[in-house]
């Protein structure tokens, strides 16, 4: 639909661009309605951490006035930021100073079934783990295999999403979600200090809940006990939030506190 690379049309990108070569980079992916980016501000505070962590240097208000400008000529959509660290030649040691590149992609948004938001989804099983960096524990940085490797464990129309653990069996994300369980009233999501994504639907959720007085917690979680949740759901900054109604032979309802987030969620303008 459209593309952008550092603020002009352009469908192109230079070989020696490090974030083809390393993965040396980061990314948002951003809802686009009506012309403005969702969810703006949180997209962009986890990008500048990730920047400040990787030490890429970043022009906030250049990057933050392009994304607008970028969404005003989008309308309704996806807006995908992907910011590297630019050129480099051969070899992991990066240019000083380095000069990054921005990217910009837009597309349609994606047709999710409406069942998956009211009746819930099915959770598959993946087998590929997650290694634990804690220097890159949150980011959204673009190395994605583990998350290629786990999507490609099942073909089917039957899952949704895929559950994911980290080496030690611990409960950490969906695929490409974050993951929320609910047990004797107290809303409970995995701690990210060794692996995953730390998304911006979640910390919204996470606001949202104190808000309403819900107690939370972010802890280690073992496979055993999201069993033994009374509900289970997943969010991200796209689709908002999805019931987990199955994972192998155990099936949970819709439950009153994921209705409730949902809800909340759903009628938030921002």
């Amino acid at each position: 639909m459209l593309d952008w690379v550092d603020g002009r049309p352009a469908q192109t990108l230079p070989i020696k661009d490090r974030g083809l070569a390393y993965g040396d980079g980061l990314f948002e992916t951003i809802a686009v309605k009506d012309g403005r980016p969702r969810f703006l501000a949180r997209h962009l505070a986890r990008l500048f951490d990730g920047c400040a962590r990787l030490a890429i240097p970043c022009d906030q208000a250049l990057l933050r006035d392009e994304l607008q400008a970028f969404c005003a000529a989008l309308g309704d959509g996806v807006a995908k930021l992907i910011l590297t660290r630019g050129d480099g030649q051969r070899g992991y040691a990066p240019a000083i100073p380095s000069t990054p590149r921005r990217i910009l992609q837009g597309s349609v948004f994606p047709a999710y079934p409406p069942g998956n938001a009211e009746q819930g989804v099915r959770l598959f099983p993946c087998q590929t783990r997650l290694a634990e960096q804690p220097r890159l524990a949150g980011l959204k940085h673009l190395n994605r295999l583990e998350q290629v490797l786990a999507r490609s464990e099942w073909q089917d129309g039957e899952h949704a999403e895929g559950l994911m653990r980290d080496l030690s069996g611990r409960v950490v994300e969906g695929v490409f979600s974050n993951l929320f369980l609910a047990k004797g009233g107290v809303l409970l999501t995995p701690e990210l200090s060794r692996c995953g994504v730390a998304g911006v639907m979640r910390a919204e959720l996470l606001e949202q809940a104190v808000q309403q007085g819900i107690s939370v917690q972010e802890r280690d979680i073992a496979y055993a006990e999201l069993l033994d949740a009374d509900e289970v759901f997943l969010c991200n900054s796209l689709y908002g939030i999805w019931p987990v109604r199955a994972l192998g032979a155990r099936d949970w309802p819709v439950g009153p506190l994921t209705r409730k987030l949902r809800d909340i969620i759903r009628d938030l303008d921002c």
